[in-house]
């Protein structure tokens, strides 16, 4: 697709400048601009460009997970056109008939980043850690540049792996883009044999939900040099820097992002989180084209989840949890509780806990989610 599209843009440049007489100029000039291209994303260049492998991942993931104590598996569960999802299963025999708990990670994340969260959840029930369609360890397919067909996809993939395993009934815990699509999937897959497939919904400071406010500049004029900057990267997947910038990368995230190994401090001392992240983020960017296709400049939601909340099932239980120091706007889940005067619907705050907040505070979000979960059992 893209070089057809390059192919015709080509044509039409040629057309244009051979009129005044630059036909050499345009055969020297595209020839640079489509090496370019080809070098900056054509997936085969980056194991040779980005210190990464698909080995490297796995290891990291080997890495971030030495730390959990429960017995655990992870296996690819394939689904359809010949893709799959990387599943991390812990089930003890003791708790194998409660409500499994599938946990569903946010954008750029990996079943990794659950490390501090395994031990304490599975002690409840089965737990499934997967990651999404085109993240981490799954594989990762064209999607659709359509928005809707793109969540579609999403939502389609989780489908297929929740028959493969063979859940008839489970509890829905997603971040961030995890939770804006264990939404999307619940209002397409209420119900498994007349009873509710989704016994719970846990939104943990989910991306996706209110609509991009029209007064957003009026409020906060943006300057004009950010705008510029914007534009200008607008074309480009969200973590294109990190991959464009290649041995440097794993320094890069060191750099940006420090919180990340102090998140983790209890279990890990060196770079160990940062190096998952960033092999997470510099595979195919598969995912990450899908989630730039769903989205609008600054962060918003082209199709925001609120706006289509009465579709989800009335008997279906909310919980919603931020962290007090997050940056993410709370009150959509005030909205929500709004919308669902008939349902259950229980906002919850973890103090000193920022986005991540499963990293952050581990110990008081287990014991949260905990709490829902026994409730519901």
């Amino acid at each position: 697709m893209a070089e057809q599209a390059a192919t015709g843009d080509r044509g039409v440049v040629h057309r244009l400048l051979s009129v005044v007489g630059a036909d050499s100029l345009v055969d020297s000039v595209w020839g640079y601009v489509d090496s370019t291209i080809r070098w900056c994303w054509i997936p085969n260049w980056l194991p040779s460009w980005c210190p990464t492998s698909q080995i490297q991942l796995q290891t990291a993931e080997d890495k971030m997970l030495r730390c959990v104590d429960s017995f655990f598996s992870k296996q690819r569960i394939p689904i359809s056109n010949g893709n799959w999802l990387w599943t991390l299963t812990i089930s003890s025999d003791h708790v194998k008939n409660k409500t499994p708990l599938v946990l569903l990670h946010g954008f750029g994340g990996g079943v990794g980043l659950w490390a501090q969260n395994l031990d304490t959840l599975s002690q409840r029930g089965p737990v499934y850690a997967v990651d999404l369609l085109g993240f981490g360890q799954s594989s990762r397919p064209q999607f659709s540049t359509v928005t809707q067909e793109a969540e579609e996809q999403f939502v389609e993939s989780i489908e297929q792996w929740r028959a493969k395993i063979g859940l008839e009934s489970m509890i829905l815990l997603g971040h961030n883009l995890g939770g804006y699509l264990a939404v999307s999937y619940s209002i397409k897959y209420p119900h498994s044999h007349f009873a509710c497939r989704v016994k719970h919904i846990l939104l943990v400071e989910p991306w996706g939900f209110p609509q991009r406010p029209d007064t957003v500049e009026a409020d906060r004029p943006i300057p004009v040099w950010i705008k510029a900057l914007g534009a200008m990267f607008s074309p480009f997947n969200p973590l294109a820097g990190l991959r464009l910038v290649g041995p440097l990368g794993p320094t890069l995230v060191q750099t940006l992002r420090p919180d990340f190994k102090k998140k983790f401090s209890s279990m890990f001392s060196d770079n160990t989180v940062s190096e998952y992240i960033y092999h997470l983020n510099v595979q195919t960017p598969s995912g990450e084209t899908a989630f730039k296709n769903m989205t609008v400049p600054y962060g918003w939601a082209k199709r925001p989840m609120l706006q289509r909340m009465d579709k989800l099932q009335s008997e279906i239980p909310i919980s919603i949890i931020y962290g007090s120091r997050s940056s993410i706007d709370s009150n959509s889940g005030s909205t929500i509780k709004e919308m669902r005067p008939s349902s259950h619907v229980e906002i919850i705050t973890i103090r000193g806990a920022g986005h991540y907040v499963y990293a952050d505070q581990p110990e008081d979000f287990n014991h949260r989610v905990l709490q829902v979960c026994e409730k519901l059992d």
